[in-house]
């Protein structure tokens, strides 16, 4: 089958631009092949190569003393001590989900546990933040019970709980909703494999599944707005199989402990074009591959296809000549295919055979190094307008307005449909805070949790960024964990609108500054942009993943409150109402600034908080309702009423940060006054948990009547 002529249409829809283009012709110093232009399209798209956002990336705090691998590999590694080593990475399927929903979020799961069981870990935990238009768009329906059967479907039968998450509705995600998706796993320390290929003429073996025509050109069409062509682009969606990865991931582990490993990358983005270059980029080689050996499921299948087939599990390993047939017999026992493609050569060259014809040479570390970087413009966001009055209103008719809002009632509806307690290492799964995964054998646990607030990154964006990483620090705090490290989805419009640009930019100022003053670094992430559809952006949604340790069970603090209990908050108020849940879903209003966050009292109320932890009974985060919803929360969760003090507005609904609602008895209650007015920490009363009511000065409601609110409201809106 002869290719297709390069034109400036066809150069056009693979994304490049004419002077990315030409740059193509000064590299190889004539025409592209259809095939090389493939591969250029591929590895130079923003999804693979980060063209936008490279130059703000590096200006992230990625290293500390507890991390053993940042960013640039399949996924970022962390110390947790005893020779073992917690690996994770959260990634987005944004683009596909919309597209076919189930497929798309299915997928988006696989493909993130690839990343964490290719570097040798086995995945312990996952969770996922997803975000979706108004309730009554019609679209919207669709796409959540897609997604969530997706993201349930592919994890349930894999077999690795899903202990944490959120779920978010806003029309700026009508035409364009967020799938991201973060996996964890454990590996020995010492134990650790990374994808740079290493010698000369040592073979490239494919491993897992065969190859298809499903998502071809998918990386492509994830670095593009969408526009009214979109079901045209339903192809480029890859197709996902659980329980071939399952076997992927025995057969992948079994393969690494023969020793026959010399480096290994998942086939994700790009597939097998991303996977080689990556491998010989690193390693400093250059690769050659015959693709009539590459395992096809599909017949006539072109070099083009096969280079550009997002098909899924699989994965590219170079392996140590000596040890083949010991790693052939492997993946053999485990039925899954293993072919020798090619081998890593000397000469700076990326060579494809098919058919006995050259489809494609060019210099390999150009495809990586030479990738376009820009300098977009920007401009900083606007500052708010001072928020208007707001008026005082019966505070448990607001908590009832809240309740029955899909954004903060249960989400038990989705969670449900998630296996949460398989491998029965789930210490606490979602619902309530970080989920916690014991570590098998040990005394330890890890906390997961995810965290962002888009409407105020819109608002502010660097006190947004800010907000992201401090919340995912108070979520692992208030479950007794001690933070150690963040991983990053940075969700946002398109990056060539220099608005959309300075909210990108003033994001990642906001989330590198709290992620060193947190001592939290960025060891792994996603940049996800073009998330438009007409032109219409997303709110900007910096999804930040983190990873916490508990050293034993001692350490974990609790959410069950009795009756009795004193309810305190640590940390200052001044009643911030800008951009809160209560002018949203109350008012309608999406006005006035972001709350700002003070890095020193978050981290100072943080060690507080862990300092005392056996004085504290429970314990959640201040965030979205503000002090009202984290009462009742914790309320509901113990099926004991509440009585606090106050009913003024502002009191009950600000968002101020860095503040937690903890409970215990009397004596320690006591106990935690004295300890905090040692700290130089504000810690307030606010009232007590008692009876099975609750109530807010003299308004009230029973505890029942605004659970059945609670947990009804998201299935009667969308299930």
């Amino acid at each position: 089958m002869s290719e297709p002529a390069i034109t400036p249409e066809l150069i056009e829809n693979h994304g490049l631009k004419p002077e990315e283009y030409d740059r193509i012709l000064e590299i190889i110093g004539r025409e592209p092949t259809f095939t090389e232009l493939g591969i250029f399209s591929a590895m130079w798209n923003e999804h693979c190569s980060y063209k936008s956002s490279k130059k703000w990336l590096r200006t992230l705090p990625t290293d500390g003393p507890q991390v053993i691998c940042g960013p640039g590999e399949n996924a970022g590694i962390v110390d947790i001590g005893d020779g073992q080593a917690v690996v994770f990475k959260m990634e987005s399927h944004n683009h596909p989900s919309y597209i076919e929903p189930y497929q798309g979020a299915a997928t988006g799961v696989g493909g993130i546990l690839r990343d964490v069981f290719t570097m040798g870990a086995r995945p312990i935990a996952a969770m996922n933040s997803l975000s979706f238009g108004e309730t009554e768009h019609w679209k919207t329906r669709q796409l959540v019970h897609g997604v969530v059967e997706g993201v349930g479907g592919y994890g349930n039968c894999f077999g690795v709980p899903t202990v944490g998450g959120e779920v978010r509705f806003h029309p700026a995600y009508n035409g364009n909703c967020l799938v991201n998706a973060f996996a964890a796993g454990l590996a020995d320390a010492d134990g650790i494999f990374y994808s740079a290929a290493s010698g000369v003429g040592m073979p490239v073996v494919y491993l897992g599944a065969k190859t298809g025509r499903d998502g071809v050109g998918g990386a492509t069409m994830a670095s593009a707005e969408f526009d009214d062509t979109i079901e045209e682009k339903r192809p480029t969606v890859q197709v996902g199989d659980p329980f071939t990865e399952k076997r992927l991931m025995e057969a992948t582990l079994e393969l690494m402990q023969t020793g026959a490993v010399i480096s290994i990358q998942d086939m994700g983005a790009a597939g097998l074009t991303c996977s080689a270059v990556e491998m010989g980029d690193k390693g400093g080689l250059g690769i050659r591959l015959d693709l009539d050996n590459v395992p096809q499921r599909e017949t006539h299948m072109t070099a083009y296809e096969m280079m550009l087939s997002e098909s899924q599990e699989r994965m590219l390993m170079v392996l140590k000549p000596e040890l083949e047939a010991e790693a052939k017999a492997v993946f053999d026992k485990w039925d899954l295919d293993f072919a020798i493609v090619g081998e890593t050569i000397e000469e700076d060259r990326f060579l494809i055979m098919h058919q006995g014809k050259v489809m494609a040479d060019v210099p390999l570390s150009r495809l990586a190094s030479s990738a376009p970087e820009y300098d977009r413009p920007w401009e900083p966001t606007e500052a708010a307008e001072p928020l208007a009055d707001v008026p005082q209103i019966d505070p448990v008719d607001a908590l009832k307005a809240l309740l029955s809002s899909p954004n903060y009632a249960s989400k038990a509806w989705v969670f449900d449909q998630y296996d949460s307690m398989v491998m029965a290492d789930t210490a606490r799964g979602p619902g309530l805070g970080a989920g916690i995964v014991r570590v098998h054998g040990t005394e330890k646990s890890l906390a997961f949790t995810a965290d962002v607030t888009p409407r105020y990154v819109r608002a502010n964006p660097v006190e947004g960024g800010k907000q992201a990483v401090a919340e995912a620090y108070r979520n692992l705090t208030a479950v007794g964990a001690l933070p150690l490290a963040t991983t990053d989805n940075l969700n946002f419009g398109n990056p060539e609108k220099p608005e959309i640009m300075g909210q990108f930019v003033g994001a990642i100022q906001g989330i590198g500054a709290a992620c060193a003053a947190l001592d939290m670094p960025i060891v792994s992430g996603n940049v996800s942009l073009y998330n438009e559809t007409d032109g219409q952006a997303i709110l900007p949604t910096p999804t930040i993943g983190a990873v916490g340790l508990l050293a034993s069970d001692e350490e974990a603090i609790g959410c069950e409150v009795r009756d009795g209990h004193f309810a305190m908050v640590v940390g200052d108020a001044e009643g911030h109402l800008g951009q809160s849940a209560l002018l949203a879903e109350v008012f309608n209003r999406e006005d006035g600034d972001a709350p700002a966050v003070d890095l020193d009292a978050e981290k100072r109320n943080g060690e507080f908080i862990r300092a005392n932890r056996d004085l504290i009974t429970a314990c959640t985060d201040l965030s979205d309702g503000g002090l009202m919803m984290a009462a009742f929360e914790l309320a509901q969760a113990a099926g004991v009423g509440i009585a606090l003090d106050s009913d003024d507005t502002a009191t009950l609904f600000g968002e101020d940060q860095g503040r937690y609602l903890v409970a215990c008895g009397f004596d320690r209650a006591e106990a935690l006054m004295g300890a905090a007015a040692q700290a130089g920490v504000t810690l307030t009363s606010v009232g007590r948990f008692t009876g099975d009511s609750v109530w807010a000065g003299n308004s009230g409601a029973t505890l029942a009547e605004l659970s059945e609110i609670y947990t009804s409201s998201f299935e009667n809106s969308l299930g």
